[in-house]
Order: C-alpha cells, then structure tokens, then sequence
C-alpha cells in the first residue's frame, strides 16, 4: 500500500514538473514576447520605440543611440536592419486610404482623422532600398485572432511613429 502511494505521488509531481514545464514554454513562446526578444537581438539593445503585430507575425522598433531602425518579419525569423539615413518616410493607413504621411523632402501630412471603429490600422515604412522599399505592419486588424489595444491606440501608436520619423528626417 505504501509502495502504491509513493507511486502515485510521483506520478502527481511528474505531471505536476510537466504541467509548470509547458506553462513555461508557452510563455516564452509567446508572439510578442518572441518578436520583443528577436528585436533586442537585431538592435543590440532594447527598442526606444516598437511596433508589434502578433498576429502577423512582424515588428518594428527604433534604436535612437544606435541610429537604426529593424524591421521583422517571420516571426522575427526574417529581418532588416537599417540606418536612418535610409528611411525615406511613414503613412498611416486606414481601411486602405492614407491619412496621414510624412516622406524626406516632402510637407507632413498630419493625422487629422481618428476612425474608432476602423477594420484595418497599417504603418508602412519607406526605404531607400530598391529590394525592399517598404514594410508594412498591421497596428490592428479585427480580423486576426490575436488582438491587442483598439483601433484608437493603434492610431495613437501610428502617430507616434510618425512624429519619431518626422523629427528624425529633420535632422
């Protein structure tokens, strides 16, 4: 009877060190935790400033000391990581129209339209780069699974990016 107890009682603390185990992992695991750690990696250091989309899988974050700007793609598998002298601007996309952009050389378009009930909220980042020109990142998409904030953050977040691409082609 001792010997059936002591066995049961291993068997709980083996699913129980299991259980804890896939907790973990998931955790780590997580999109936005795994795209957080894949900028640090790219950038050296951690972001001043990111942009995530779990959903889809891709990020953005600036690194003013460093002068660079990484975007992700893949999971944080995939990414660039540029100068900012190659950044030639930013939009703001909602449900497909521009509303606000701000490009080198060019008179900012500001955000002057706040749409709390938008489907779709992108930031697209212009390169001076012929192989990859731009990347767009979804700030929020209703239709993902995986949602974080509200339409309104994400055009709080876009115009954030915005006002760091702006101040940073001025200089």
């Amino acid at each position: 009877m001792a010997d059936t107890l002591r066995v049961i009682l291993l068997l709980a603390l083996a699913a129980a060190a299991l259980t804890t185990g896939a907790l973990a992992l998931a955790w780590w695991m997580e999109p936005g935790r795994r795209l957080g750690r894949a900028l640090l990696k790219s950038l050296g250091v951690v972001p001043e400033a990111e942009a995530l989309s779990p959903g889809e899988g891709r990020a953005a974050g600036l690194d003013f000391d460093g002068a660079q700007i990484a975007v992700l793609w893949n999971r944080g598998a995939d990414g660039l990581v540029y100068g900012f002298e190659e950044i030639e601007g930013g939009e703001v996309i909602v449900d497909g129209h521009v509303v606000a952009r701000i490009r080198r050389g060019e008179v900012r378009k500001t955000l002057d339209v706040m749409a709390p009930d938008a489907e779709t909220v992108v930031l697209r980042l212009l390169f001076s780069d012929a192989r990859n020109p731009e990347f767009e990142l979804s700030l929020w998409n209703a239709t993902l699974a995986v949602q974080t904030g509200s339409p309104a953050e994400a055009m709080r977040l876009g115009r954030r990016w915005l006002s760091h691409l702006d101040a940073l082609l001025k200089a």
